[in-house]
């Protein structure tokens, strides 16, 4: 059998992507030891009786001590708490990560704290459910799936390298980029249309000529999957619009532009611009689908089974 590539794995926090990672990492063999911090005696006692790690702490400087590596899975707001937390307890040489959806913020708040000869890879696994909590999570969530590493400027490339291979190892296909382009980037891809959610299903429960329960009842399949985006966790994504305002605002600025030039021809009546983009549109969902990012199927076609 392989060594693992981090003999002692610590995971601050064990919602659905710490306990993911968790499920993923035994599968793989990645680790030895999970240590288990969480803020609540409430998570981290049921992160027991699931049998997510080895051993389970209150306090993350204890769960962070010898360990090898050790990811943040919390908001993005608590990052720096975190750091601060865990900055005594670590080990030279051992690598610290996150898995927030955004990155320089995230740099900003763990960097200053950490202490010289500790390695920092921030990461990105950009994969998930509706779902949240310890019980959320599986083994086959990352599973090609995309892990953007976006370490700063100076850091490592062997700790680089061997991050990736433990995301590697968890199913995942591994990207390297800069923070600020992560940032621009998942902007258009995940942040603004999960704001675009938030405010279509919140505009639909608020319509007077429409009473909730027939929202809900005659809901077709567009309107469903706009309830499923927007039942995600409202502290994380909180944090997510506060800690990437820059570029969400200059992305929300690009679709309003776009969506006027959509009002201005459905207002006069241009079949063609609107055949036109809607070609265009399905032929990107159609390349997702080829990409193997998607399927017909809800949760790409996955059942959230234990391992």
């Amino acid at each position: 059998m392989a060594e693992p590539i981090f003999p002692r794995l610590a995971l601050i926090g064990i919602g659905l992507i710490g306990s993911s990672i968790a499920h993923a990492a035994r599968r793989a063999g990645a680790t030895s030891h999970i240590a288990i911090s969480t803020r609540t005696p409430q998570t981290l006692k049921r992160a027991e009786e699931l049998g997510l790690g080895q051993s389970y702490h209150l306090d993350p400087a204890e769960a962070a001590y010898g360990a090898d590596c050790i990811i943040a899975s919390v908001p993005v707001g608590a990052s720096e708490a975190v750091a601060k937390a865990i900055a005594p307890a670590l080990k030279p040489g051992a690598i610290v990560s996150d898995v927030g959806s955004v990155k320089q913020s995230v740099i900003r708040q763990m960097a200053p704290h950490l202490p010289a000869g500790v390695h920092f890879v921030p990461a990105h696994p950009v994969a998930g459910t509706e779902y949240s909590g310890p019980d959320a999570g599986f083994a086959a969530l990352f599973d090609r799936r995309w892990c953007i590493l976006t370490p700063p400027e100076g850091t490592d490339p062997a700790a680089v390298e061997t991050l990736g291979k433990f995301w590697t190892a968890l199913g995942a296909n591994v990207e390297t980029m800069s923070p600020n382009h992560h940032d621009l980037v998942l902007a258009i891809t995940s942040h603004v249309p999960h704001l675009i959610a938030y405010n279509i299903v919140g505009t639909a429960a608020d319509l007077e000529t429409v009473t909730q329960s027939e929202v809900m009842k005659f809901s077709a399949g567009g309107f469903r999957d706009f309830t499923r985006i927007a039942a995600s966790d409202p502290t994380m994504w909180r944090d997510v619009f506060l800690h990437n305002r820059e570029a969400v605002l200059e992305m929300l600025g690009r679709f309003n532009e776009d969506l006027a030039s959509l009002q201005r021809a459905i207002r006069w009546g241009d079949g063609e611009a609107l055949f036109n983009l809607f070609t265009r549109t399905r032929a990107i969902r159609r390349g997702i689908v080829a990409a193997g990012q998607e399927t017909a199927a809800p949760d790409f076609g996955r059942q959230p089974t234990k391992t």
